[in-house]
């Protein structure tokens, strides 16, 4: 039986010593903030929903592929659209992001095909993109562990003059994203205390969807996500994630902040993970469908469309964007069937640039004893 849960415990408190930054409402309506604002027309906003409308419905086709057998695992991401759109689309050319296992609508705005995302989780390849290309690496598997390499980049950035310019062409920021399970993680904190000591330019942006797999925000923490850098010397924004005009102003402040050369920020997106965290989990067992149909009513998506429709977007927007998401369908699917079956002897040449003696005695080892099956009745 679980312990009772403190009456000191804020965590879940949006009103409280950190409030939320919300620039649109559940319902659709533009509502000022006095230290953050979004300055894009409806045109961007537009641009914006198509964002979140493919970011969705490539977590739509991914699941439906791993649920036919195409892909061994997928981890969706429905609800979080806005924290990953907004905080993506804040990012600059030269700005590099450090993504979890679930960043897939920041790797879109990195234009990065999403076909490209379904060879890990196929178990066909270890990443199908050129991080430096993107500046988006690949996909972190260990809990936490890509704050650390995203502190030790934006170290990198200060030690090779790439801050504090006001140059936008020049000045770069790093942002690292994890979850609210990530936060009770020693490579995190590590992450946070160096980039307080080295005053890095790097952005910590945590995804806070309420829980980590099967465990509740309570039980990860007592006191708001943001409120954690203060014990480390920088500051926390906590922001409503599911308002992707909100994230998106956030994000930007907190990176530019960072090319100023003003040190890291630790944004916390209060967002909810409306389905399970991967295909493996069955969230009914630890969360009451009521909990899920309340953050129904504060979809990303859907008050961007009130506010869209409100404000004259006519019906045949919506209509090519649903054109477009079925081409889209039609693309991961055909990509993911034609994915090639690996070459596993090639995986020894991905662990170093060089190789090295032992890794090439292993390869032999492995290849003899693969070919030892040739010829060998089914």
């Amino acid at each position: 039986m679980s312990a009772p849960v403190p009456d000191t415990y804020v965590a879940d408190d949006p009103a409280g010593a950190y409030p939320l930054v919300q620039l649109l409402t559940p319902e659709g309506e533009r509502i000022e903030h006095a230290d953050f604002a979004y300055t894009g027309d409806d045109d961007s906003i537009r641009d914006l929903f198509r964002d979140l409308y493919m970011m969705r419905r490539i977590d739509f086709e991914a699941h439906a592929l791993q649920r036919h057998g195409e892909i061994g695992l997928w981890a969706p991401a429905q609800g979080q659209e806005a924290a990953q759109i907004g905080s993506g689309r804040a990012l600059r050319p030269q700005d590099f992001a450090f993504p979890t296992y679930r960043e897939h609508g920041v790797a879109l705005c990195r234009g990065i095909d999403p076909a490209l995302l379904l060879g890990l989780f196929r178990g066909v390849e270890l990443g199908g993109w050129d991080p430096a290309e993107h500046g988006f690496a690949l996909y972190s598997i260990v809990i936490g562990a890509q704050t650390l390499h995203a502190t030790g980049y934006a170290m990198g950035l200060t030690l090779d003059d790439a801050v504090g310019h006001n140059d936008p062409e020049r000045d770069a920021a790093v942002i690292a994203y994890f979850g609210d399970g990530a936060t009770s993680q020693g490579s995190v904190n590590e992450a946070f205390d160096w980039a307080a000591v080295f005053n890095a330019p790097v952005v910590f942006f945590c995804q806070n969807n309420q829980y980590a797999i099967s465990a509740p925000i309570e039980r990860q923490t007592r006191v708001p996500i943001a409120q954690r850098s203060q014990g480390f010397g920088f500051d926390g924004i906590r922001v409503d994630g599911n308002d992707v005009l909100a994230c998106h102003a956030v994000t930007s402040a907190a990176m530019q902040k960072a090319r100023n050369g003003e040190g890291p920020t630790l944004i916390e997106a209060y967002t909810y993970r409306m389905g399970a965290h991967t295909t493996s989990d069955d969230p009914t067992r630890y969360r009451d469908s009521s909990e899920v149909e309340t953050w129904k009513l504060k979809d990303p998506l859907e008050r961007v469309k009130r506010y869209l429709m409100v404000n004259g977007t006519p019906q045949t927007f919506f209509d090519d964007l649903d054109a477009e998401g079925e081409e889209l369908g039609r693309h991961l699917r055909a990509a993911c069937k034609a994915l090639p079956e690996p070459d596993l002897a090639a995986l020894f040449d991905q662990v170093y640039v060089d190789g090295s003696p032992e890794l090439e005695e292993q390869k032999a080892q492995y290849i003899a004893y693969r070919d030892s099956f040739e010829g060998t009745p089914a």
